[in-house]
């Protein structure tokens, strides 16, 4: 009995606790002004720290609600809805000594009536929609205390950042990321986002930067670039802050880092240095252009002149760009200013970055080469030839580049900007090769043994002057933009090759021997103008107009000297030798209708552009001149359903020139067995572009839905003509325009982000995607020419998972099959189609004694296919274990082990025209390293507490 009764009161103690317990929030909801009650409004609460639903209910017949479940302790948002009423937003906190929160009466307003005086409550959501820019509240997202904003970055739906540090958002990559608006580094995005600390950002804007003329029009001009604009709290604006890396490991390989910077209100002063063998190059190489391009090609865009290149010509120098193939040494640094002053009518940033970079590796390539179906073996097999080789490559790059703007506010209408930016590089590349190359039928059609030495230089200049002025009547504007650039390369190497040639029964018939010095000079000077008038014909519609001019010349003198009796290398080859000019002027004008009314934003129309070719063989001196009109029609449809809603249709045309690389009638023998031939008589192509978006975002349920896509199709296209020597193994390209058949290319992209809590509160994101490709080139074997067709289409679908817990843990991992096809036209029968499976995932546990154990994995698989027949897999695995100390925990001491398995292998895979290839190559393997790292900061907010 004695223990029945203490059971009892037992229960009765505990049922009594949890009644103390309940916490509740109660009120009523009425109209304003009528004072009628509002029945069935909606009544929602929820969590203040990430906006999302603990629960909610109807309001009764007479308006009143209560909710007394799924409610504890903390602080909460109360969001009252009713159709045709502007929704009220407060906040409120429940604790023991506030267990329930008495609204009283809630009196809602009519939207018609919102602007009649009338403030509304509310709180900054986690996630806002604002037109084509989606806006992220940094405080609504955890982070570990010290994290930088890439770790920020993971935690934001629809983002996510890689292990390289390249960020994708709604399936597009980010090559730029601003600071308060502002370039900082220029376009290196990994300086932003492993440099700033995560707690010093106040809001992370995504958006498609426009030009700064569309910026200043308010126009689309169809110029976008996926930004992201990191916002930084007004308290974390003065003072210092930085990190000093330094790290040695086995196998002789290292890292150190060191970066500072000084943040005065406006004024930001930052500089970095790097040094590493571990695959860290200190900068990320995204403005590889900007930097200067290894050949100067023109292209007509969008009415105006720009170089851009896609030569293979080796001799043209290696890019520096480094991709994980071969072992690298990279050294980096760089100094940022940027300021604003005189009540910020005066706006300065200027960047200086220098680097080197040395790779080593080898590679072994394995290449099918479809043929003409109407070439057959004995057995009646399709026709193809199959090349294996290995190489060595040793490549070197040095260069530096300074880069500023300044821009000045002449007064409360007008505005004047500069912007310059010039480059230095030098390179040194050395490859040496040995390829073989097998008939359908196994037998050995040639073997050649190809050395190439190559030392460069290039120096780039280029300026713009920007001037806009706003006009007394709202939407009348005045811009006008001058733009210069300059560029000089020059190019030596050595080029040494000897080819054995064979016959079907195995026995050498012939062979040829090429030693050779190549001289190249480039030489491009471009100069463009445009002025730009608005006009609005009323508040909702406009018109912009525009006139410009560009003039451009591009000099390349390509020579190959022979070697002479005395071993001088001083006979000119006429057959390999060319020096071609080439000069442009460009009349362009165009206008552009822009209609902008409440939620609907539409605007459509063309640019013109009259194009005088001047073409001349300096060694013939034969002359074209021809003469092209380009058409640059563009389309947009922008309709807002919401603040957290939008649609986007984008339509644009564009003409492209053919390039000096393709027009310059001269052999390139770089690599003697596929040798390159222009063609001075090609025509423009145009392409059609369509592009569509949509995204969405909603508060109650936390759920985040972008999807993109877009098609676009070629007519006239320039492409490369192959005729094949059965006999050698030579074949010999030349680019041509081909009619009648019109190559295409597609994406769609799809995602969605939601909190789960069964799955415990853990943020899920869904992705699918498919993109694709069609595309032509002509190939001729023994007379017989064929048109190619090769389709290439990947299948993707992904999964991301990521939970944070404060002080435990830190978890991501984003995984998916893929599936792709590739098939040639030339032989049907024989595909590249594979499946495949992609997954990369990281694990920070927060362990007592301030220990944090970190791992970090990437899993790649490719099956075999029906050219390729063996498997691929590899599984990366990361560890490291760090010990920190301090208060501030700002002095780590840290263990890595990269690539734990020693799984470590380069492998690609991809389609081209009538080629499919397989690449596989040195790479970095397992090693450890120990690192000591420090952190200051000092900034005007304190450091953050731990």
């Amino acid at each position: 009995m004695k223990y029945t009764l203490t059971v009892l009161f037992a229960l009765l103690f505990c049922k009594l606790s949890f009644a103390q317990n309940v916490y509740s929030v109660k009120g009523s909801t009425a109209d304003t002004i009528s004072n009628v009650k509002l029945t069935n409004a909606t009544i929602s609460v929820l969590n203040a720290k990430d906006s999302t639903l603990r629960a909610f209910t109807r309001a009764g017949a007479d308006g009143s609600f209560l909710i007394s479940k799924k409610l504890g302790k903390g602080k909460y948002i109360l969001l009252a809805t009713y159709p045709k009423y502007a929704d009220y937003v407060e906040e409120f906190t429940l604790d023991s000594a506030h267990t329930t929160h008495n609204f009283g009466r809630i009196s809602m307003i009519l939207k018609a009536k919102l602007l009649e005086g009338v403030i509304v409550k509310g709180t900054r959501a986690a996630i806002k929609i604002k037109g084509d820019t989606t806006e992220y509240n940094a405080s609504s997202f955890t982070v570990q205390p010290g994290a930088k904003v890439e770790d920020l970055l993971k935690q934001l739906p629809g983002i996510q950042v890689d292990k390289d540090g390249k960020i994708t958002a709604q399936g597009q990559s980010v090559p730029k990321v601003l600071v308060d608006g502002e370039e900082f580094f220029g376009d290196d995005p990994t300086l932003v986002t492993k440099n700033l600390r995560a707690d010093m950002v106040d809001k992370v804007q995504l958006y498609d930067k426009s030009s700064d003329q569309a910026a200043f029009t308010g126009i689309d001009d169809g110029q976008k670039t996926k930004t992201i604009n990191i916002k930084l709290k007004e308290d974390k604006k003065n003072g210092y802050f930085g990190k000093a890396d330094a790290g040695i490991g086995t196998k002789d390989f290292y890292s150190g880092q060191l970066a500072v910077n000084k943040f005065a209100g406006k004024e930001k002063m930052s500089a970095y240095g790097t040094i590493a063998n571990t695959g860290k190059t200190g900068l990320g190489w995204e403005d590889a252009n900007k930097f200067g391009t290894s050949n100067n090609n023109v292209e007509f865009n969008d009415g105006g002149i720009s170089i851009f290149s896609n030569s293979s010509d080796e001799i043209e120098g290696w890019g520096g760009q480094y991709g994980g193939e071969g072992i690298p040494k990279a050294c980096a640094g760089g100094l940022h200013y940027d300021n604003k002053w005189n009540s910020d009518k005066q706006t300065i940033n200027g960047n200086y970055k220098i680097g080197s970079l040395g790779v080593v590796g080898t590679r072994n390539t394995q290449t099918q080469n479809n043929l003409p179906s109407g070439t057959v073996d004995a057995n009646g097999d399709q026709s193809f030839v199959k090349t294996n080789s290995d190489s060595r490559f040793n490549n070197y790059i040095f260069r530096q580049k300074l880069d500023a703007a300044y821009t000045l506010k002449i007064d409360s209408l007008s505005n004047l900007k500069f912007t310059l930016d010039g480059t230095l590089k030098n390179t040194e590349t050395e490859t040496n090769s040995l390829s073989t190359s097998t008939r359908e039928n196994g037998s050995l059609l040639n073997r050649n043994d190809n050395r190439l030495n190559v030392d460069g230089d290039q120096k780039t200049f280029n300026f713009s002057a920007l001037y806009t002025k706003k006009f007394k009547k709202a939407g009348r504007t005045l811009s006008v933009n001058i733009s210069e650039s300059l560029d000089r390369t020059n190019n030596t190497g050595f080029l040494f090759s000897d080819i054995d040639i064979y016959n079907e029964n195995g026995v050498q018939t012939g062979g040829q021997l090429t030693d050779q010095r190549k001289v190249n000079t480039i030489k491009s000077n471009m100069l463009n103008s445009n002025i730009t008038y608005t006009e609005p014909f009323s508040k909702y519609f406009s018109l912009m107009a525009n006139y410009g001019i560009g003039v451009s010349s591009s000099d390349a003198d390509r020579r190959s000297l022979n070697r002479a009796s005395n071993g001088e290398y001083t006979l000119l080859d006429p057959l390999l030798s060319n020096h071609y000019q080439l000069d442009q002027l460009t009349n362009q004008t165009g206008a552009i209708f822009n209609y902008k009314k409440d939620k609907t934003t539409f605007n459509f129309g063309t640019k013109v552009a009259f194009v005088k070719f001047g073409q001349e063989n300096m060694y013939t001196g034969e002359q074209f001149d021809r003469n092209f009109t380009n058409w640059n029609p563009q389309a947009t449809y922008q309709y807002r359903f919401s603040q957290q809603k939008s649609f986007r249709f984008n339509y644009n045309g564009n003409t492209r020139q053919p390039t000096i690389d393709q027009i310059q009638p001269i052999r390139n023998n770089n690599d003697p067995l596929n040798l390159v031939v222009g063609n001075p008589n090609l025509t423009p192509s145009f392409t059609n572009r369509f592009q569509v978006s949509y995204n969405s975002y909603k508060v109650l349920s936390n759920r985040s839905v972008w999807i993109n896509g877009s098609y676009s199709l070629t007519s006239n296209p320039i492409v490369s003509n192959v005729n094949f020597d059965r006999a050698t193994g030579i074949s010999t390209r030349r680019y041509s325009n081909l009619s009648g058949e019109t190559p295409t290319s597609f994406n769609l992209y799809a995602q969605t982000d939601m909190k789960v809590k069964f799955l415990f509160g853990m943020n899920v994101g869904v992705n699918v995607s498919t993109n694709g490709n069609t595309s032509f080139n002509q190939v001729t074997q023994n007379g017989i020419e064929q048109t190619n067709r090769t389709r290439n289409n990947t299948y993707q679908v992904g999964l991301n998972l990521s939970r944070y817990v404060e002080k435990k843990f830190d978890f991501y991992a984003n995984l998916g099959p893929s599936y792709n096809t590739s098939v040639s036209s030339l032989n049907p029968n024989t595909n590249n189609n594979g499946r495949g499976f992609n997954s990369f995932h990281y694990l920070n546990v927060y362990l007592p004694l301030k220990v944090q154990l970190g791992a970090e994995g990437e899993y790649q698989y490719r099956a075999a296919t029906q050219t390729f027949n063996e498997d691929f897999s590899r599984y990366l695995l990361n560890l490291n274990l760090t010990k920190s100390f301090f208060k501030e925990q700002n002095l780590k001491v840290r263990m890595n082990v990269n690539d734990v398995f020693n799984q470590n292998q380069g492998f690609s895979r991809n389609a081209s025209g009538n080629y499919i290839t397989q690449n596989s190559y040195t790479t970095i393997k397992r090693y450890f390293l120990f690192s000591l790292i420090y952190e200051f900061n000092k900034m005007g907010g304190g450091a953050p507490k731990q």
